[in-house]
């Protein structure tokens, strides 16, 4: 096949490069891990034996990889024919498992999850995608550097997280060797969303040749939709962008992630908290469940309504309630929010659902009891990007006055909506001690995942789910 027919020239220019290890400084959906997957199943065709493993931030981009190196084995036909795909346990004693792809010519590709575990007693071509969004990436590496000492290759490919990462400091180390007129350890590329567009990529998107107008259209819109510059220079320009402004750092954040959060088949069957940032025409409306293990509060489901009517947003919270039996609900009842909370508790009890007015003291309860939780690792939150961001958006300041101010840009996904949804979940959880003594309360165990509470005011019929 000729590569020229299926890649754009910064993808092409990838795949000239020789060298043993490249770093790929790159704009999000330019097509990187795409063309990679390319030449790691051109590598095992030509290459009968070879393993490669390949290892991305979370789960589902491990499983898109894979999706594409099966796409590229069937174009090379004959040479490239698959044997099996399947997933595999490679280290039972440490839940590591892959999707493998087994060649005819004995190569083999390995979709690996982000545990740097995966890499121990391998060896083989090794690939880091998105390495600056990995939990751990000094450990990711010092456990994937050795994979490569017997002359394979390595690629490490990613987006910006921060300025301080160790792949930062690899980019920076390429460029300073660059100028310096050494070779650096790292083949550097880098292709920000200006350069990918202006090799072609809106043509590719369109189908057609676009006009210089219609580009810079297009640029015009993305940068918009991010809502926040900073998400702008780090996803799109292959700009680091230092955390001081942030009030949940990534190293916060990161930490706090598991695969296995906002999976409500995996519940414990505890005891349950609801969220409930309330929005109706520009902002989401989210529900945020968590439920509490041991001293960790695990979200269960994150629900995400955008343009929902107050009946539908309703009907929602009704069927949470059915279906966790939480033993309290924090609403937001600012401004809009004064009659869903009034209609909730009249459904659901006085003592159960409470409203919370987003006032400047209110919101820096929630804020920093949210934070504390971060910092002791009491949360686990899925592997989102949009959860993730919306963590990372909201902003601390303090005004002239002395006054601390929460506050996050809006985008097209919110206005960091699943912060204070996930928020006010454990700010429900916090003050669940003294809604348990309330007299009127009765720990009934009857319906649900959790500890059932009776209580209802008004109790809707809940058959119809």
């Amino acid at each position: 096949m000729k590569e020229i027919d299926y890649f754009l020239p910064y993808q092409i220019a990838w795949l000239k490069d020789k060298s043993r290890r490249k770093i790929w400084e790159k704009s999000r959906r330019i097509g990187a891990t795409y063309v990679q997957s390319y030449e790691d199943v051109r590598d095992c065709v030509k290459t009968p034996g070879l393993p490669v493993w390949f290892s991305s931030a979370d789960e589902s981009a491990a499983k898109e990889y894979i999706l594409y190196c099966e796409q590229w084995a069937k174009i090379f036909k004959a040479a490239g024919e698959i044997l099996s795909i399947k997933e595999e346990v490679l280290d039972e004693k440490n839940g590591v498992k892959a999707l493998v792809i087994h060649f005819v010519n004995g190569s083999r590709i390995h979709g690996l999850s982000s545990n740097p575990t995966a890499f121990r007693s391998k060896g083989g071509k090794t690939n880091l995608d998105e390495f600056d969004w990995h939990k751990d990436q000094p450990k990711m590496y010092a456990a994937a550097k050795p994979c490569v000492t017997w002359g394979f290759d390595m690629r490490i490919l990613s987006t910006y997280q921060s300025s301080s990462s160790l792949y930062a400091q690899f980019v920076k180390d390429a460029k300073k060797a660059v100028s310096d007129g050494n070779i650096p350890t790292f083949s550097l590329h880098t292709v920000t969303i200006f350069d990918a567009v202006e090799q072609g990529l809106l043509d590719r998107i369109m189908g057609r040749k676009t006009t210089k107008e219609e580009r810079e259209a297009w640029l015009a819109e993305e940068k918009a939709a991010c809502g926040d510059e900073n998400i702008w220079l780090q996803e799109y320009c292959c700009i680091p962008v230092d955390e001081n402004d942030a009030f949940l750092t990534w190293d916060l954040i990161r930490p706090c992630e598991d695969e296995k959060a906002g999976k409500p088949e995996l519940s414990e069957k505890g005891t349950f908290y609801i969220g409930n940032d309330i929005g109706r025409r520009h902002d989401l409306a989210v529900f945020w469940v968590i439920e509490e293990v041991g001293d960790v509060f695990w979200t269960r489901e994150v629900v995400k309504l955008k343009g929902a009517s107050f009946a539908a947003q309703d009907d929602e919270l009704d069927r949470l309630v059915y279906t966790y039996d939480p033993l309290r609900i924090c609403m937001d009842q600012t401004g809009m929010g004064e009659k869903p909370v009034e209609d909730a508790k009249r459904r659901h009890g006085e003592y159960r659902v409470e409203g919370v007015i987003f006032t400047g003291p209110a919101k820096q309860e929630l804020a920093f009891g949210l934070r504390r939780r971060f910092e002791d690792r009491q949360v686990r939150i899925p592997v989102d990007q949009d959860i993730r961001r919306a963590h990372h958006a909201v902003k601390k300041t303090v005004t002239a006055a002395g006054n601390i101010r929460f506050d996050a840009d809006r985008t097209d996904k919110g206005h960091s909506d699943e912060f204070w949804s996930h928020a006010l979940a454990v700010h429900a959880a916090a003050g669940s001690e003294d809604y348990a003594t309330m007299p009127s309360v009765v720990t009934a165990g009857k319906r649900g995942m959790g500890k059932s509470v009776s209580g209802y005011h008004n109790q809707p019929d809940f058959g119809s789910y």
